[in-house]
């Protein structure tokens, strides 16, 4: 199976998002510093996940789905999107397990 390089630490396909390309060229090329956090800083989850725990990905770590990701919520979603959300993610990151 081919590695998708354009999936973040936590699962979102970048080449997806309405954003890609002319506002964002994705949270790996851009060591998690995209364009909906503070100047200069680095996405909570690509910071706890890449800088602190240097791991690839959040599907190496056992904690997640965390905290992290709750409180980064997209407030679009309802509470049932936002948990098959995260489900579909979880699968990206950790092979459909």
């Amino acid at each position: 199976m081919k590695e998708n390089t354009n999936l973040s630490v936590c699962g979102i396909d970048c080449s997806a998002c309405y954003c890609y390309g002319e506002m964002c060229s994705g949270c790996n090329d851009l060591s998690g510093k995209v364009f909906h956090v503070p100047e200069g800083k680095a996405c909570a989850i690509y910071d706890c996940t890449v800088n602190q725990k240097q791991f690839k990905n959040c599907g190496e770590c056992s904690k997640a789905p965390c905290e992290i990701w709750m409180k980064t919520r997209d407030p679009k979603y309802s509470d049932e999107e936002f948990a098959e959300n995260v489900k579909t993610r979880i699968q990206a990151l950790r092979g459909n397990e």
